[in-house]
């Protein structure tokens, strides 16, 4: 029994900030949440900006596989973040 590992990884948990986590609105004004965004894009002068950028290369990959047109991005938000 002492061999045993530790628990068990919980689903939903980011124990590395590997990925920064974003709420998607969009000009329909229908949301995505918690769109992952890996953290090293993340930060320096540019902030949180690079995170559009990643996440309308994966709208567009999922338009193009689902047939749909991708929907423009109204705004995005940083999950966890307080508004000022």
């Amino acid at each position: 029994m002492d061999d045993k590992p530790p628990w068990p990884k919980q689903p939903g948990t980011n124990p590395k900030g590997e990925f920064a986590f974003f709420n998607v609105v969009y000009e329909d004004d229908s949301q995505r949440s918690n769109r992952r965004v890996p953290a090293e894009l993340l930060g320096g002068l540019d902030g949180d900006e690079p995170a559009r950028g990643f996440i309308m290369e994966q709208d567009r990959e999922i338009a193009e596989k689902s047939g749909r047109p991708a929907l423009e991005i109204k705004r995005i938000e940083r999950v966890g973040v307080k508004k000022k």
